[in-house]
């Protein structure tokens, strides 16, 4: 019986491997993607006002000559698949720090509360792409902050 026990313990060990690799290849570059994507739309000076999984799709190249298990091995493939924001219906024009901390607060919230699935390391990779692209993340990242503790603040005393 602690035989079976090991292999059951070994077989878990190694399918938490597989796993951690499976979303580091899956969901990582898609964060970094949504990241890159938000950066370059905040770059413009526009606030899309509704940044939720929702409101963004993969679009897939129809050129792209891949098999089924090629196709399903990771989410985005930069050479081929390219994410797009849709739904603009409440965005503005805007270069204003707050809006623009708000506008990811809006996605980050949205994230954990609809794909509790995925890690913090998602949001993580995600805002550091964002400041890689973005030419205020200095100041919009700062702000974030404090819009994450009026946040909070909010769900603690209503």
């Amino acid at each position: 019986q602690q035989q079976q026990q090991q292999q059951h313990d070994d077989d878990v060990a190694e399918q938490q491997q597989d796993t951690t690799h499976d979303y580091k290849h899956n969901f990582l570059p898609l964060a970094k993607a949504m990241g890159d994507l938000i950066g370059r739309v905040h770059n413009l000076g526009v606030i899309h006002g509704d940044l939720t999984t929702s409101n963004m799709m993969l679009q897939q190249d129809d050129n792209k000559h891949t098999t089924p298990k090629e196709q399903s091995s990771s989410l985005l493939d930069n050479n081929h698949d390219h994410l797009i924001m849709i739904d603009f219906g409440l965005a503005r024009v805007s270069n204003n720090p707050e809006e623009l901390a708000v506008d990811l607060y809006v996605l980050e919230r949205a994230l954990i509360s609809t794909h509790p699935e995925l890690s913090l390391q998602f949001v993580e990779h995600m805002l550091a792409a964002y400041k890689a692209t973005s030419t205020k993340s200095h100041q919009v990242l700062h702000r974030l902050g404090q819009v994450r503790l009026r946040g909070r603040k909010r769900e603690c005393f209503g």
